[in-house]
């Protein structure tokens, strides 16, 4: 019986054996379809798990700057809810731009996309101008897609007109068995993690990088109190570590004592139950008597106002968090998942002299930063929960229906969970208890 290529990955082979074996030519992957784009149309509950599939699709040939990549693992990130919804527009408008882009970029635009901006797995082929990576090399991939030659991209990759974000705004994304992925995108897969922990990194822990310690994004700094919404979500868990580790003062903000406790465990010492603020009242938080509430619970937390707002909750939150923060302080927000059309009291800026950054990904230079302080245990990884490919639509649901904390992995080829771990060692170094803490 001849070996698969898949089943040669899921066995540890090496890279002489992967070369020697076709690649598939079809092969599993979440999908939504074209022809759905109107199914939501006056309903009010978008499930997605009536618009997300698991198909066998045909592999799309590789460009000489790209590399095959056989998906051991992946996540489901609020953008894949998005693509499944079809909101804010169907993704198939931007695989149609591509289309009309020409060259390699009209293969995306196909009659099915293929989500998931996260991924770790091994490499099976290598374009001709791939230099730097090779079959057999376990990576991760960093979800920025940039035009490499755009200007602006060389002076942050985020900046490219052509920027995109891979598997949202691009096709062959991380939720399938294979997934194509450029060059540019590739980090080595830290060793001391299995292949469902290293998947749930890239995005958010790299996004919550950005927003707080990159010049680019709020430049907190030693002693600031830092606000983080939703802080046992996929990207506050990442944003309170980071606000520890930079000698910043976090206060955390969650919806149930039982997120508080994990939260506490994460090290943050200032905690704050949002269900006490509303008191029954799920809107409180939108109105000044609600913000107000909020601003005393910190002070009486910390004994002063926040420096910077982690903002990513969106029109729920939006106005409470230009409220709260200090005069001079600054509102960094890289998305809306409770809706993208913001109300603030725009005196609380101007007239506080106070800051609202926009900030989307991180370039290449800020992933590294973030997959090495992965590496060396600084952070750890905010798996909550893994689910098989097969059940791709339900993991996406539990995300939608917010029922979740930190992060949902899928399995894509790894059989199991607790497989891909190369450097023994070093776990024991960070120890079990601290990665397993979400799941825990």
């Amino acid at each position: 019986m001849n070996t698969s290529m898949s089943e040669a990955v899921v066995a540890g082979a090496d890279a002489a054996t992967l070369e020697s074996l076709p690649v598939p030519t079809y092969f599993s992957a979440a999908t939504v379809r074209a022809r759905d784009i109107n199914m939501f149309q006056d309903v009010e509950d978008k499930d997605v798990r009536k618009s997300l599939f698991v198909d066998e699709i045909p592999m799309p040939e590789l460009a000489p700057d790209e590399v095959l990549v056989a998906v051991m693992a992946s996540s489901i990130n609020y953008n894949t809810v998005w693509t499944a919804m079809f909101e804010p527009v169907p993704t198939f408008r931007f695989l149609e731009q591509m289309g009309k882009a020409g060259g390699w970029e009209a293969r995306h635009d196909l009659p099915y996309h293929v989500p998931g901006s996260d991924a770790s797995g091994v490499i099976v082929r290598a374009g001709s101008s791939v230099r730097r990576w090779k079959t057999g090399d376990h990576v991760v991939v960093a979800p920025a897609y940039v035009d490499e030659q755009d200007p602006d991209t060389h002076r942050d990759g985020m900046l490219g007109e052509g920027q995109k974000a891979w598997g949202f705004e691009t096709n062959f994304g991380g939720l399938a068995h294979y997934a194509v992925v450029r060059a540019s995108q590739l980090m080595p897969k830290p060793p001391m993690l299995t292949w469902e922990e290293a998947a749930v990194n890239p995005l958010c822990a790299a996004t919550a990088y950005r927003m707080l310690v990159s010049d680019r994004g709020a430049q907190m700094k030693q002693g600031d109190v830092v606000l983080v919404w939703g802080a046992t979500g996929g990207l506050g868990a990442y944003a309170v570590q980071l606000v520890r580790n930079g000698g910043g003062i976090p206060v955390g903000v969650v919806n149930s004592e039982a997120k508080a406790a994990l939260l506490r465990s994460l090290g943050c010492e200032a905690v704050i139950n949002r269900s006490e603020i509303e008191d029954g009242d799920p809107a409180a938080l939108e109105r000044p008597e609600g913000w107000k509430r909020l601003g005393a619970a910190i002070r009486q937390a910390v004994g002063e106002d926040p420096h910077i707002v982690f903002e990513h909750v969106g029109r729920k939150t939006f106005g409470a968090s230009v409220f709260l923060a200090r005069r001079g302080g600054t509102v960094v927000t890289c998305g809306s998942s409770t809706g993208y059309e913001h109300t603030y009291d725009n005196r609380y800026l101007w007239m506080r002299l106070k800051r609202i950054i926009g900030s989307h990904g991180a370039n290449l230079h800020e992933q590294w930063e973030v997959n090495r302080l992965i590496g060396l245990g600084h952070l750890v990884p905010a798996l909550w929960k893994t689910y098989p490919l097969d059940q791709v639509a339900a993991a996406a649901r539990v995300v939608q229906a917010n029922q979740h904390i930190g992060k949902v992995g899928v399995l894509c080829l790894s059989p199991r969970p607790g497989l891909g771990v190369t450097d023994p060692e070093a776990r024991a170094r960070v120890g079990e208890e601290r990665l397993r803490l979400f799941r825990d």
